[in-house]
């Protein structure tokens, strides 16, 4: 996973709220899809008017925020099922940050095993990036520093310290694990020094079920 440390760039305007991730990307995709190219199919039901043409109205899709890596958008952002292609989608589009005043928890949580940093700030801050994201004003997103900047403005934010590291290195929760790996084995170690019954599987039967017998 690509370590987020600083991200410039532009950020495309998507004021709505309670886009549900199968707003951002439809379950029929899923099957048919490469993971790298749901990006295409994402937002389509806001994306396209029903002949099928774009949708002026869709602001991250117009020409001047063509390359965005933030999307501004409203409340409630990926509330839903669970479903970490809606993670993916964004990610195939070229996002790595979501600011929203809030976001549905299972996509947030989604977002920091994916590389993708969502920040939530108060309405109101959100109304002015998004403002300022409507002029296609450069963003600077620094983790490191937990700030934003924009049109020599900037503002902070809040974030879980362990995920903010996280993030810096690189890591999905699987690779945080795996950096305590001289850890776990050296507690197996002890571990079965001092209880050997639990580790001592010889013998023991189960049933179809996983049960002992």
């Amino acid at each position: 996973m690509q370590p987020f440390k600083t991200l410039v760039g532009l950020a495309a305007p998507l004021p709505r709220a309670n886009l549900d991730t199968d707003v951002i990307i439809r379950i029929e995709r899923l099957t048919t899809v490469p993971q790298n190219e749901l990006g295409q199919y994402a937002f389509e039901a806001i994306r396209y008017l029903a002949d099928g043409t774009p949708d002026p109205e869709f602001l991250p899709a117009r020409p001047e925020f063509n390359g965005a890596s933030i999307l501004v958008s409203g409340a409630n952002f990926g509330c839903g099922s669970s479903r970490e292609s809606a993670v993916w989608a964004l990610l195939s589009m070229g996002y790595r940050c979501v600011i929203a005043p809030s976001f549905g928890s299972i996509f947030y949580n989604n977002c920091f095993q994916n590389g993708v940093l969502p920040l939530t700030l108060d309405e109101a801050q959100v109304n002015a990036l998004t403002a300022l994201a409507r002029q296609a004003k450069p963003f600077t997103v620094d983790l490191e520093r937990q700030v934003i900047e924009v049109d020599g403005r900037s503002w902070n934010f809040e974030i879980d310290a362990l995920r903010r590291d996280m993030l810096l290195q690189g890591l999905d929760e699987v690779g945080g694990t795996l950096l305590e790996d001289d850890l776990i084995r050296a507690w197996q170690a002890a571990d079965r020094e001092r209880r050997p019954w639990v580790w001592n599987l010889s013998g023991v039967q189960f049933d179809g079920r996983g049960k002992s017998c």
